[in-house]
């Protein structure tokens, strides 16, 4: 897998938009569709701020070295959330495990 397609596979694996990480990388939609399709290069603050986004390492986005970590990346961002957003995901969290739990008991 190159970088264009982790890059790719790393944003729809959070639900994310192209916009949204354009948004917090500081350009528009359009440049970051170019860094998704390798037509574009990614200088050292937007790889940053892709790593501190998605959870990863430098050298995964790069190389694909180090697989990323979900469960990391979940503990160290809820613990930067307001008490109010770390109840709402944990709401959340119990309503998908109990629905799990109903359609496994079928």
């Amino acid at each position: 897998m190159n970088r264009s397609e982790r890059l790719k596979k790393l944003r729809e694996a959070l639900h994310l938009s192209q916009m949204y990480v354009a948004k917090h990388l500081g350009i528009n939609r359009s440049s970051f569709n170019k860094l998704e399709n390798s037509k574009r290069k990614l200088d050292s603050d937007e790889l940053a701020a892709l790593c501190d986004l998605y959870g990863v390492t430098a050298d995964y986005i790069l190389n694909g070295e180090s697989h990323p970590d979900k469960s990391s990346y979940f503990a160290r961002t809820f613990e930067t959330l307001s008490e109010n957003d770390q109840e709402e995901i944990m709401n959340a969290i119990r309503f998908k495990k109990r629905l799990k739990d109903k359609l496994n008991d079928k």
